[in-house]
Parts: structure tokens; sequence; C-alpha cells
């Protein structure tokens, strides 16, 4: 089924989405790295790749796979937007839990008209950030560059600002939760332990408690890195 305002079928806004969250850093997305993300098999990929290719969605890469083109990315980014705002609706107005959200916005993402979701980003008040920390789309395209860094990469004794969480993984999120790595949360790294693998951070309040962070979760928390006391706190509205 095509949507209604794009004509993109479902499959391809998917894989837009997904070409677009690999290509984030300058990146390309291999054939592998999708069949994976979307749970298809590597030669649907590929058909895939030269259709999208022959409607100038995204072009190919010798030997590493494909990139968005300008069209391409205006047409994720339009995805994402309605992915994100319903995520923010759904969590504001209708109290779902953060690590449900995503396979609720999903579902809807490709049903919803433009209007309803822009008359959802007015009622919420035009968010810049969905519940899991992400920067929302603009309605003209534009989105804040995200931080590069993991909870993983945050050296002993630093100390950080969380984000945003990757919310593909509703386990994750709720492993999150419950150690404290909401967005808008400074975090102390402590250490780093080899037996087992993990980050040891402690929750910059008073008393804050101590956690041990394993590397599946502390790969997918985004951080900012500085200081409570001389920055001022990112706010996710």
């Amino acid at each position: 089924m095509a949507d209604e305002t794009s004509g993109l079928s479902r499959s391809v806004e998917d894989y837009l989405k997904a070409i677009y969250s690999l290509c984030l850093n300058g990146g390309t997305a291999s054939t592998s790295a999708i069949a994976e993300i979307l749970e298809i098999q590597p030669a649907s990929v590929t058909g895939m790749f030269k259709r999208m290719a022959e409607s100038g969605h995204v072009e190919h890469v010798p030997y590493r796979g494909v990139q968005l083109t300008a069209s391409g990315e205006r047409e994720a980014l339009r995805v994402l937007r309605r992915h994100r705002i319903l995520e923010t609706y759904l969590t504001q107005r209708l109290d779902y839990s953060w690590e449900a959200v995503h396979s609720e916005a999903e579902r809807l993402e490709h049903a919803a008209s433009d209007d309803l979701i822009e008359r959802m980003a007015e009622a919420l008040g035009n968010p810049k950030h969905d519940p899991h920390g992400a920067p929302i789309p603009t309605r003209a395209g534009e989105v804040e560059t995200p931080n590069p860094f993991t909870l993983d990469q945050v050296a002993p004794g630093d100390e950080a600002q969380v984000r945003a969480v990757r919310d593909d993984d509703s386990a994750v999120l709720l492993a999150a939760e419950a150690a404290g790595l909401l967005p808008g949360t400074w975090i102390r790294v402590l250490r780093q332990t080899n037996e087992p693998m993990a980050v040891e951070i402690q929750v910059q309040a008073p008393d804050g408690p101590k956690t041990l962070v394993p590397p599946e979760l502390a790969s997918r928390v985004f951080v900012i890195l500085g200081n409570p006391a001389n920055t001022d706190p990112t706010t996710h509205e």
C-alpha cells in the first residue's frame, strides 16, 4: 500500500529510514546491514536497491552499498518526523510507556496522514525531541545533528548528559530506565571493567546510585560530554 501523500510504499519508507540511520555519519548502507535491520533476505534488498536507484531515492557506492540522494533524504526525514511525532503524542497524550511506543508508532506511521501528524505536532507545541531523546525533523526537513558519542566511549572520570537512547529494542529501553539513563540525566563514568565488560556510572544527584551498564546498553545510549555545573541542561520538549 502506498502512502496517501508521498506515493511511496510502506516497504520503501522502511528502507529509507533504515538507510538514513546507517548513513548518519557519512557512511553507506550495505545489503547485509539492511537485511539484518529489516529482517529480510539479502536478495530482496538487492532488488529493492535497484528499484530505489531507478526512482532516484538512492545512489550506489561501488563495493560499499548505497546512500540517499537529496530526494531520498527528504522522504526519509518526512517518515522520521511522522514516527517521532506519533511516539511523542502517544506518550504524552495516551500514556504509552517509552518502551512500548516505538512498535505502535511503526504501525501508525504509514497510515496517518500528513495533516493528522501536523495537527498532533501543533497540539503538542511542536516538540523538538521524541520521548527517547531523538531529534524530530521539522516540517521543512531540517533536523538537529545527532551527537556521535555513546556511553561506552566516555572515559572514566568524565561527566556526560544522556541525550538519547536508541528506541528499536524495548528490552534496551527498559534496561536504560532501570539504570536511570533517561534523556537529560547527568552521569559520571567511574570505571570500565573487563570481566564482565561493563561501564560503571553514577547518576549525578546527591547519593546518586552506582550502576554497571553492560556494553549492549552502553553502545545504545547517546551522550554529550560536559559538566552540569557549567553546561546548560538539555531540555527535551
